[in-house]
């Protein structure tokens, strides 16, 4: 009965386990490993428990299993020939490893990408096997598999995701987050259930036992009535509904829409990765529906130059985004000191503001958020130092207000500064791990244009390419004058320019100024505007200029308060709309500081597109004349009429590279299973060593009795607890024990001095002893591994004192 209860509870922390993971991978893939790992699980808890073998032998059958079958069921992709089953391992270790970590950082559903089904293979094999064999133990650690099953639910509602399940309905009663509370309730209840049975079930034994052996009659419950049993049966039915009442009522009033995991902890990473990047939407805010729109108003005494929304330090050869693996954003949790710069002290209201992006200026000391929302939103900001930026992962409503307090460092001239270390011809690193160096255009226009090094150079770079470009922000000319248009001026004339910032898209504007350029008449007139496009593209070309010129760049969208520039847009009266919003760059100099440069094209002078046709180049031939000679060369001395006629091909050691990965791989498998093992082995050895190597041979002695009851308790043998050297030689018994005991003794209490030579043969005895102990390979595997020896012998005896006490039956008269 003991087993089918235990099996039952198992079966029913899996299934409460399964459905709270569910969220997380939503696949096919999951259904098939729970099915499959609780099912290995139960068949090796079987095993072991039928042979009675220890928890080491547990574990390492259930590593065996993770081996064979966590690529099929962890890692499906990888299932199938040889070589992908060999990198499927190395996966798999990884997935053992950083999994978990990894799993926090994937939108949901994960379903059965890559190894992220590593740590379901863990909690349903590990969890399956661990709950079955602790729930079919009779001593009081079989409690402990209640832990392990929350521990199974727990997991898929840690890493779960902060939305719960739509609110189920039932007449006028609404109850929030059902599956939820559906996962607690069962875990309580399946606990608590489990827990009195099995401790009813062992006081029926133990009293059946007392009253066997000292034949004395149990008072049963028939004899003092149906009262009590009835009692006792409210009672638990009673805790049962009160815990259920609970576990049903406390999700629905503490957590209604929203609820805290593992993933929130990490900070906004995940909204980082998800938000669409600022400048790919950008040719948005020119739209006639948002132009006019009023993003946000800043005001107060101290306002700074520019106002910073998003700053996009990461490009991957099509989108530049901030990088939500490098610097991280922090809560800032109190005011920092004030640095160098000209102070801002200034009041931001939020109007049509929306994604994660927060305006802020310099590097922000304090900001005190007011009005209702002022603590939700103090709990969702995030600032990063590095970047002088920050992110709100609230959402902002219209009114939402905030006092900004920063420092704006001083700004140098950029013809004056030089790169840092002046290594040119930066790559780009795409999100693959591959380099896309910039196109070749971009790169032949700087060699033909650039003067001069460092920030002269590209300041004049800067200059140049602003001015041979033109202002558009659209592809197709409106039916209307458009609302963008209108404020550039009624002089401007429409020049379609294709969206998007990717290195095709900068090498087909490049390739378009080079053409002009090499134009002769567009040269003589003067004319050679040719690169259309607005912030978008422009940042996005600078950018990878200043990268060429071995300056770190990266892109910030923002807007500009005031500004000496005439074609860079500025907020009026500190209101910032959709039209306002600009982007430039800034390039990191030898001292360390950013320093901004603006990228807005001219939208004076339109490009023109006629071209002037130039007639096919005329090549001379020289004629050959008919006079002359071949001449055939010399034939060598000796020739070799067995030498191929084609050179062999370079020797290919791709081979090499794979079979060194895979060993890699292989090796790492086995340490990560076999690396505990041999840590106990070792340990193991130093502490007999530091025993057998004392200085006193009568120390030498002792260490070896300690060395022999450690070898006796890893091989299975109880020594009596609180008891002489000749008592527990006498329980052991050995036939070696007793002699063992008595040198002992001697070794302790006399006062004749002790040989090395008997300390010697003392250890001689005790290796002899170890070797009888554990006649079988497989018992001196579990002896080296064990680690009941490590156990202090005072808790041992202290655990089995509690044991016994706990199983001695009551009897009653």
């Amino acid at each position: 009965m003991r087993v089918v209860a235990g099996a039952l509870y198992a079966l029913a922390a899996v299934v409460l386990a399964a459905v709270a993971a569910w969220p997380i991978y939503r696949s096919g893939s999951f259904l098939l490993l729970v099915a499959a790992a609780s099912v290995l699980a139960a068949a090796i808890a079987a095993l072991v428990a039928w042979r009675r073998w220890s928890g080491w032998a547990a574990a390492g059958l259930l590593a065996g299993a993770v081996l064979v079958a966590g690529v099929p069921l962890a890692v499906p992709s990888r299932a199938g020939a040889p070589a992908p089953f060999l990198q499927g391992l190395g996966d798999l270790v990884t997935g053992l490893l950083w999994g978990w970590k990894d799993l926090l950082t994937v939108d949901l559903p994960v379903g059965s990408y890559r190894n992220l089904l590593v740590p379901a293979l863990v909690v349903f094999l590990v969890g399956t096997a661990s709950v079955l064999l602790l729930s079919w133990r009779r001593d009081a650690l079989a409690v402990l598999a209640v832990p392990v099953a929350i521990a199974m639910a727990g997991f898929g509602l840690l890493f779960g995701s902060t939305e719960v399940s739509a609110p189920l309905v039932v007449g006028p009663l609404v109850l929030p987050a059902p599956v939820e509370a559906a996962v607690g309730a069962g875990v309580l209840l399946t606990g608590v259930l489990w827990l009195s049975w099995r401790s009813r079930a062992a006081r029926v034994q133990a009293l059946r036992r007392g009253s066997g052996a000292a034949r004395v009659r149990v008072a049963g419950d028939a004899a003092r009535g149906a009262g009590p049993r009835l009692r006792r049966l409210g009672l638990g039915f009673g805790m049962v509904a009160v815990a259920a009442a609970v576990a049903v009522s406390v999700p629905a009033v503490a957590v209604p829409t929203l609820r805290d995991v593992l993933r929130e902890a990490t900070g906004p990473r995940q909204e980082i990765s998800r938000a669409i990047s600022p400048l790919s939407s950008y040719r948005t805010l020119f739209a006639d529906a948002r132009v006019d729109e009023e993003l946000f108003r800043v005001t107060g005494d101290a306002l700074p130059d520019r106002v910073r929304l998003a700053v996009l330090d990461d490009y991957d050869g099509a989108v530049w985004r901030t990088d939500p693996a490098g610097e991280p954003f922090v809560r800032l949790a109190a005011a920092r000191v004030l640095g160098e710069g000209a102070p801002i002290d200034a009041e931001v209201t939020i109007g049509a503001l929306d994604g994660i992006w927060m305006p802020t200026a310099g590097a922000v000391a304090s900001v005190d958020f007011a009005g209702p929302r002022a603590a939700a939103l103090a709990d969702g900001f995030y600032v990063s130092g590095a970047r002088e930026a920050a992110v709100e992962t609230a959402p902002w409503s219209a009114g939402d207000t905030y006092r900004l307090r920063a420092a704006a460092p001083a700004v140098s001239a950029l013809s004056s500064v030089t790169a840092p270390g002046g290594q040119a011809g930066v790559s780009v690193t795409a999100a693959d791990g591959s380099e896309l160096v910039a196109p070749a255009s971009l790169r032949t226009w700087v060699q033909q244009h650039a003067v001069g090094t460092g920030g002269a150079a590209l300041d004049g770079l800067v200059t140049l390419l602003r001015s041979r470009g033109y202002l558009s922000h659209a592809l197709r000319p409106p039916a209307v004058g458009a609302a963008w248009m209108q404020q550039l001026g009624a002089g401007y004339t429409f020049a379609p320019s294709a969206s998007g910032h990717s290195l095709a898209r900068i090498d087909a504007m490049f390739t378009a100024l080079l053409a002009r350029e090499a134009d002769p008449a567009a040269v003589a007139a003067d004319d050679l505007v040719a690169a259309v496009g607005d912030d978008e593209q422009f940042s996005a070309a600078v950018a990878l200029i200043a990268r060429e010129l071995g300056f770190p760049a990266r892109v910030v969208v923002g807007t500009r308060l005031t500004s000496s520039d005439p074609d860079a847009a500025t907020c009026a009266g500190g209101v910032c709309r959709a039209g306002d919003v600009s982007a430039w760059v800034e390039v990191r100099v030898a001292s360390g500081d950013w320093i901004p440069v603006d990228v807005t094209p001219q939208h004076v002078r339109p490009p023109r597109t006629e071209r002037t046709e130039q007639p096919d180049p005329q090549i001379a031939t020289s004629v050959r004349p008919d006079g002359v000679d071949e001449v055939q060369p010399q034939r060598p001395a000796q020739e070799d009429s067995a030498a191929p006629t084609d050179r062999s091909d370079p020797l290919d050691l791709r081979w090499l590279w794979t079979t060194l990965g895979i060993t890699g791989g292989v090796l790492a498998v086995l340490l990560v299973l076999a690396g505990p093992f041999a840590a106990i082995v070792i340990a193991k050895a130093l502490r007999r060593r530091r025993r057998r190597r004392q200085d006193r041979p009568a120390d030498a002695i002792a260490g070896g009795w300690d060395e022999y009851l450690d070898v006796a308790v890893d091989a299975g043998r109880r020594p009596p607890p609180a008891a002489t050297r000749s008592e527990i030689a006498q329980a052991l018994a050995r036939p070696a024990a007793g002699t063992l005991a008595r040198t002992a003794d001697e070794a302790v209490f006399s006062a004749r001095p002790m040989a090395p030579d008997e300390a010697d043969e003392f250890w001689r005895i005790v290796e002899d002893e170890r070797a009888a102990l554990t006649t079988s390979r497989w018992r001196r595997l579990r002896a080296a591994v064990s680690l009941r020896s490590f156990v202090p012998r005072s808790f041992r005896s202290h655990f089995e004192r509690g044991s016994r006490a706990a199983s001695r039956p009551r009897r009653t008269a």
